[in-house]
């Protein structure tokens, strides 16, 4: 039976999962958003990262096919979109139910038709939605349910009648959360099963789809429509197997912001600022000063050829210059967090932001957009003031070593990583600057690397945490 190291880095917005092997290679990468339960946070988290394994698992399997026919790894590809869907789908249909029961409930005079008007916004998101999954990738793109739903849900919204709008996001603000706790149990065959035939009714109306492709899309479906047989034969033949594996965790390491809430021996439990270092250092050797802007801290670390950690300065006491401040800005502005680095690229300036408190930083952008700044600019400026905050931890630290890895979700923000970039070579120079599609994920890496070698390793004494 093969051996699997489990880490997870309960965080206080986003919770990670990672599974490695024997040979420290990742074979299953789950998140979900934090929740008030922080179990069932961590419970899908490792779910989906069990999930994730099977499909390396299966992609392991069928390598032979895939080196005849490289157009297969679009058919796999295209099986976890709608994989994905499927499990989105189901929880779906629990929020429209609870919604619609939501909206039951109200003692407005006018709930039937507000309950008109919530039906027409869900039959307009819902075949919105399975489109982006099943031809546009939706689900590499965003994998928290919130989000999806929160920002076509808000979109329909702002169109109806001013009367409905307080009572549809009243039922919604209700609604989401308890179905965002609820575990819901998913059969790993029956969704590929299902995928299977939801491609094969997609590749057989590839047909209509030819003069609206650019040339070299169409080719790669057409490949994948004359061939996905041979391939789904293939599959069936192993998915029965992968399917009844047991993903047999043999130890596993909990971290985060919320380590101490995870159902693990306290042996078990680790800082996160080690489980960061080692993480960045187990992709990047050479990783000398780490940078983790997470959703509750940031923490700016020193470490050594092992990936030990020598100092860190960490801001514990404060979301501003965090993940969880960008949350607040992103409700500021009445957009998705998602959108607030793109946004920020646009900008012709940054507008100086003189508050580092999250609340009056909210009250200093309300005044700047009454006065007529641009939202871009605005942007920008908060963008920078965080980065700004951030490299005040490192100089305090020990400044940045060659070479500089940056980790945490804030690392995907295009805004976040412009500053970062520009404000490390301005203030040391050349140095090597590391970005990993898996910068999310390197807390979890490295519980899960901890777990592998069952090693005993503390903070050094004299680390500090600031304001």
């Amino acid at each position: 039976m093969s051996k699997y190291y489990l880490g997870i880095d309960l965080g206080s917005t986003t919770s990670k999962a990672v599974i490695i092997n024997e040979k420290d290679e990742i074979i299953g990468r789950g998140i979900t958003n934090t929740r008030a339960n922080y179990k069932v946070a961590a419970d899908i988290a490792r779910e989906e990262a069990e999930y994730d394994a099977r499909f390396s698992l299966l992609t392991q399997q069928l390598k032979n096919e895939i080196a005849e026919y490289p157009e297969f790894m679009k058919y796999m590809a295209d099986i976890r979109s709608v994989f994905q869907y499927r499990q989105f789908e189901r929880r779906m249909d629990l929020l429209k139910k609870t919604l619609r029961e939501t909206v039951d409930g109200f003692a407005y005079d006018n709930k039937d038709e507000i309950a008109d008007r919530l039906n027409d916004i869900l039959n307009i998101i819902g075949p919105q939605i399975r489109h982006e999954f099943l031809e546009e990738d939706l689900g590499s793109r965003n994998q928290f349910f919130r989000d999806i739903i929160n920002e076509r849900y808000n979109q329909e919204v702002e169109k109806v009648d001013r009367k409905y709008f307080e009572p549809l996001m009243l039922a919604f603000d209700k609604s989401i959360t308890p179905v965002e706790n609820q575990m819901l149990q998913f059969n790993f065959k029956e969704l590929v099963d299902e995928s299977m035939r939801v491609l094969e009714v997609k590749y057989q109306g590839l047909a209509d789809m030819q003069e609206d492709k650019e040339d070299w899309y169409f080719s790669e479906l057409n490949a994948v429509k004359n061939n996905f047989k041979s391939l789904e034969s293939s599959l069936r033949g192993h998915i029965d197997q992968i399917a009844g594996e047991e993903i047999h965790i043999v130890n596993m390491v909990g971290t985060g912001y919320g380590r101490a809430l995870l159902p693990f021996p306290e042996d078990c439990i680790k800082s996160e600022i080690l489980c960061h270092a080692f993480g960045a250092h187990a992709v990047f050797p050479n990783t000398r000063t780490v940078l983790d802007i997470g959703g509750q801290d940031t923490k700016a670390i020193q470490v050594d050829s092992h990936g030990l950690v020598t100092s860190f300065h960490m801001n514990d006491r404060c979301a501003a210059g965090c993940g969880r401040y960008l949350g607040y800005i992103a409700d500021e502005f009445g957009i998705s967090i998602n959108e607030l680095g793109p946004e920020a690229m646009e900008a012709d300036k940054e507008t100086d932001i003189c508050s580092t408190c999250t609340v009056f930083a909210g009250a200093e952008v309300r005044e700047l957009l009454n006065n007529g700044e641009k939202r871009p600019n605005i942007l920008a400026g908060l963008h920078k003031a965080i980065v700004q905050r951030s490299m005040s931890l490192i100089a305090r630290s020990g400044g940045v070593r060659n070479e500089f890895t940056f980790t945490g979700g804030v690392a995907r923000n295009q805004a976040v990583l412009k500053y970062v970039t520009e404000m490390v070579k301005d203030s040391y120079g050349d140095v090597t600057m590391n970005i990993h599609t898996d910068s999310i994920f390197m807390g979890a890496l490295g519980g899960a690397m901890f777990a592998r070698r069952n090693i005993k390793v503390d903070l050094p004494a004299k680390a500090k945490a600031i304001n």
